[in-house]
């Protein structure tokens, strides 16, 4: 007998039956409500567990694919250079227009699809020295800041961060 149904009897009084079935199912519905609440608070945190976890499952994903194409692009860098070398090499050649044609294009349609994927050239003649985007491999005595002079091998950025940097020829300023 719950004590609220026992300050309704009063002494001598035999309990009413209706109102202990009405105390008990105020228990019950208070536990099921109750049990209710844990299972949703239950199921919501399951409901992020899972949002978490297929955030994280995207976004080990897109690494993963930003790691092969970095080591693709970095494989085919090589041929790069060897098609630019290539095209260079045929200016002012005697080299029939359709092989020098045909070397520009594969050249041309390589780097538009490396570029698609991500692929930017670091344009560095005339700009000033820039140890993170350039590796000085020769220098000159000139005036002013150190700049670049000349373009060995271009150097590429891979969606903003440097792949390979631009190997360079820098004039600098002489100290002496």
């Amino acid at each position: 007998m719950t004590d609220a149904h026992r300050e309704t009897t009063a002494p001598g009084q035999t309990p009413d039956p209706g109102a202990e079935e009405a105390a008990q199912f105020e228990d019950d519905l208070a536990s099921l409500q109750r049990e209710r609440d844990d299972l949703l608070d239950t199921t919501r945190r399951l409901q992020a567990d899972f949002e978490n976890y297929r955030k994280r499952v995207v976004r080990e994903q897109t690494a993963l694919v930003e790691r092969s194409t970095e080591g693709l692009l970095e494989q085919l860098l090589p041929v790069l250079d060897s098609f630019e070398l290539a095209v260079r090499n045929l200016e002012g050649g005697d080299v029939d227009d359709k092989v020098r044609k045909g070397i520009e294009l594969v050249y041309a349609e390589l780097t538009s699809v490396m570029e698609r994927a991500g692929l930017e050239r670091i344009e560095a003649k005339g700009t000033p020295f820039d140890p993170n985007e350039h590796e000085a491999v020769m220098q000159d005595d000139g005036e002013g800041e150190p700049h670049v002079d000349d373009v060995l091998r271009t150097g590429w950025k891979l969606k903003g961060r440097v792949l390979r940097p631009a190997m360079v020829k820098v004039t600098r300023k002489n100290l002496e």
